[in-house]
C-alpha cells in the first residue's frame, strides 16, 4: 500500500498543538524539516503540504499562518533524498506558466520527487484577496481542465537531451528539441516554451482531491493520485469502484490512479487508552473555533442554530460539495447533534478517525486495502512529533511484517514509488 504523510504544522486535531509533547507551527521550519525526515526514515511514499489562500483568527491553528508550501518543499529537497514532495496549488488563482515552472524546478531540485495537488479552491472568500468574483463550482472545474492541460503541455516544451552544452560545437540548446505550445483557449492564452528543461519525471505527479462528479471526471482523465475522505469502508468502496470505473473512457488502467483516503490515527496500548487519548485532545478543543470550521465545510453559517439539536436542512452549497455531503450523511446516519458534528470536524475535518492499538489500526488499514476501499492512505497525525512517531514505530513495522509496505525504497522518484511510467514527451 501507499502511504502519504499529511504534514500540518500544528497537527491535524484542532487542539493537537496543546498536547504537552507537541511541537508546532506552520512557520517553524526546523520542526517541519524534522517531520519530513522522520517520514522518510519510516519509508513513506511522500510528504504532503496542503495550502489555502485565506486566513483568519478562527481558522485551524495549522492554517492561520504558514509558509508558502513550495518554498518549504524546496528545503525538504535539500534535507531528504527519497521521499516524494507534494503540495497544493490552485488552478483558479494562479497562472499555468508560473505553476509549471515552479513544479518543474522542484522536480529538478529533488531529482524527480515532485507532486502537484491541483485544487480548484472551494472557498468563495478567496476571490476578495485577488480582486475577482469567485467562480461557480462548474466554472472552476472547466478552468481546471484547461489549466492542467496547459501545464502538462508546458512541461513538454523541451525534449529530453535538449541541452547538450557541447563546447566543441558551441551548441548549448538544440532548437530541434524545442516545442512551442502556442495555446489559445477559453480561459488561457500561453505561447511557451517553458524556460526550464523537461522535469526528471517528465511530468511531476498530479494529485487531486475533488470527489464530486466533475472532480472525479477530472481525476480520471488527468490524476495520478486522489486524496479523499470517507467515514466507512462501504463508502470508500463505492467511491473506489466509481472512480476506477471512469478510467477506461480515457484509455487508462485501474493501476494508473492511486486512491488514498485520509485518516487520523490515535494509538494506545489498548483501544481504551487510545480513546482516552482522543478524549483528552477533544477536551482541550476551543469550542468557539469548532462552529466556524463546521460552517466552512457545510458552506452555511450554522452559528444561530441549537448546538444540541440536529443538523438543520440546508441547501446545496457551491463550497466543498463532497465534504458537505459527507458530514450531512454522517449526521443523519448517526443522529449527531451540531455539537457532535462540530467536534468531528475539529478532530479530523471529516476524515476517518482510527483509535486503537497498532495491531488494530494495521488490521483496519489492511481491510480497506484488501477489500477495494483504498490503494493506500494519507496519514494525518493529530499532533507532531508524537502522533507521527507513534504511527511510524507502532503501525509501520506491522504492515512491513505482513508484506503490505516497503522496508526500503526501491526507486528514486515519486513515479517509482507509485509504479507509474514516465510519460513520453510531445511529438512535433
Amino acid at each position: 500500500m501507499h502511504l502519504g504523510m499529511f504534514l500540518q504544522g500544528a497537527g491535524h486535531h484542532l487542539a493537537g498543538w496543546r498536547h504537552p509533547g507537541a511541537d508546532s507551527g506552520g512557520e517553524n521550519l526546523p520542526h517541519l524539516v524534522r517531520q519530513a525526515v522522520a517520514a522518510e526514515r519510516a519509508k513513506f511514499d511522500m510528504v504532503f503540504l496542503a495550502d489555502g489562500l485565506t486566513s483568519g483568527e478562527d481558522g485551524h491553528p495549522s492554517q492561520i499562518a504558514r509558509f508558502e508550501p513550495l518554498m518549504v518543499l524546496a528545503t525538504f529537497a535539500a534535507t531528504t533524498s527519497r521521499i516524494g514532495l507534494a503540495a497544493t496549488a490552485s488552478t483558479t488563482y494562479g497562472e499555468p506558466f508560473h505553476l509549471a515552472r515552479a513544479f518543474a524546478s522542484l522536480d529538478h531540485m529533488s531529482q524527480g520527487r515532485a507532486g502537484w495537488n491541483a485544487v480548484t479552491t472551494s472557498y468563495a472568500s478567496t476571490g476578495a484577496n485577488f480582486g475577482v468574483q469567485h467562480p461557480a463550482h462548474a466554472d472552476r472545474y472547466a478552468i481546471a481542465e484547461e489549466f492542467i492541460d496547459v501545464v502538462r503541455g508546458l512541461w513538454d516544451s523541451w525534449d529530453d537531451g535538449a541541452f547538450p552544452k557541447d563546447k566543441t560545437s558551441g551548441v548549448y540548446a538544440d532548437p530541434s528539441k524545442r516545442h512551442v505550445l502556442d495555446h489559445k483557449g477559453k480561459y488561457f492564452s500561453v505561447k511557451g516554451p517553458l524556460n526550464i528543461s523537461r522535469p526528471p519525471q517528465g511530468h511531476p505527479l498530479i494529485v487531486q482531491s475533488g470527489s464530486s462528479g466533475p472532480g472525479q471526471q477530472l481525476a480520471a482523465r488527468t490524476g495520478d493520485i486522489v486524496f479523499t475522505a470517507h467515514q466507512s469502508l462501504e463508502s470508500a468502496q463505492a467511491f473506489y469502484r466509481e472512480l476506477k470505473g471512469r478510467l477506461a473512457q480515457f484509455g487508462r488502467r485501474p493501476e494508473q490512479l492511486a486512491i488514498m483516503p485520509g485518516f487520523l490515527p490515535v494509538l494506545g496500548g489498548t483501544e481504551q487508552e487510545a480513546r482516552d487519548k482522543l478524549a483528552l485532545l477533544d477536551g482541550w478543543t476551543d469550542q468557539s473555533k469548532m462552529l466556524p470550521m463546521l460552517s466552512d465545510r457545510l458552506g452555511h453559517d450554522i452559528s444561530g442554530y441549537d448546538l444540541d439539536g440536529p443538523l438543520p436542512e440546508l441547501p446545496a452549497s457551491e463550497q466543498l460539495q463532497s465534504r458537505a455531503k459527507l458530514l450531512t450523511d454522517a449526521a443523519r446516519r448517526d443522529n449527531l447533534t451540531l455539537r457532535q458534528l462540530a467536534q468531528m470536524v475539529a478532530t479530523g475535518r471529516g476524515h476517518y478517525v482510527m483509535c486503537g492499538t497498532p495491531e488494530q489500526i494495521a488490521d483496519r488499514m489492511e481491510q480497506w486495502f484488501r477489500q477495494g476501499g483504498a490503494d493506500g492512505f494519507n496519514v494525518m497525525p493529530p499532533y507532531f512529533p508524537g502522533g507521527l512517531d507513534d504511527f511510524a514505530a507502532g503501525v509501520i513495522p506491522i504492515l512491513q511484517k505482513r508484506g503490505l509496505f516497503r522496508t526500503e525504497y526501491e526507486g528514486r522518484t515519486l513515479r517509482d514509488h507509485f509504479g507509474l511510467e514516465r510519460p513520453v514527451g510531445r511529438i512535433r
